[in-house]
């Protein structure tokens, strides 16, 4: 228990230092040398959340980032990309795009996290996906087509791609402006990612304005 809170009081101390302290390139987050190109409109700023459905902490992140995601201003736009590094990995990102195209993915996000995490399926087969999908008003049938649309199909590789450009090792990851990547390594916990990518949203906006 003093283990326990002892390394809640270092959390708190790294969170009270990322709003005080000038973020360094290296150290709270990294610097792509080759932007990505990002898929917001004009003015507005991208922050892209990688993550995998399976990952224990991404899901761990949900609470933090999602509470972070209600303060954002209306300059900031939130894109959510599913890492694909095979396997399950790219089922559940086959998975996340069908959704979308379905128009359920909104609505489906949480609760797929949970099934996972808490009610420990693997979901992994797509007849389980699709029976799971039925519960947000398709059918079995409507899934089963998006599960294997060629759209979804690109989607997919379009992820791979964008990931292999962010040059991310693993997940969950956040990066802003397609050019500064968050890690629970680099910003010292789970818990100050969001603090961290906060800190450089201003910075983008400081840049643009100068």
């Amino acid at each position: 228990m003093f283990k326990t809170l002892m390394v809640a009081m270092a959390g708190l101390g790294l969170s009270a230092a990322v709003s005080a302290q000038e973020l360094v390139a290296g150290q709270q987050y990294e610097l792509l040398e080759t932007p990505v190109e990002t898929n917001v409109e004009d003015g507005q700023i991208e922050v892209t959340e990688v993550f995998w459905f399976g990952c224990p902490h991404c899901y761990r992140l949900q609470t933090p980032v999602n509470e972070w995601y209600e303060t954002l201003d209306d300059d900031v736009s939130v894109v959510h990309m599913p890492a694909t590094m095979g396997g399950d990995w790219n089922t559940h990102a086959t998975a996340f795009y069908a959704a979308e195209s379905l128009g359920i993915e909104d609505e489906l996000h949480a609760d797929f996290f949970n099934a996972i995490h808490q009610e420990k399926q693997s979901l992994t087969d797509p007849d389980d996906i699709a029976e799971f999908f039925a519960n947000y008003g398709v059918s079995e049938e409507e899934a089963k087509q998006a599960l294997t649309a060629f759209s979804v199909r690109s989607e997919v590789n379009k992820a791979n791609s964008r990931m292999r450009e962010m040059r991310l090792m693993g997940v969950p990851a956040l990066v802003v402006d397609g050019r500064y990547v968050v890690t629970p390594s680099s910003a010292g916990s789970l818990e100050n990612m969001p603090q961290v990518a906060d800190e450089l949203i201003k910075q983008v906006r400081a840049e643009r304005a100068e």
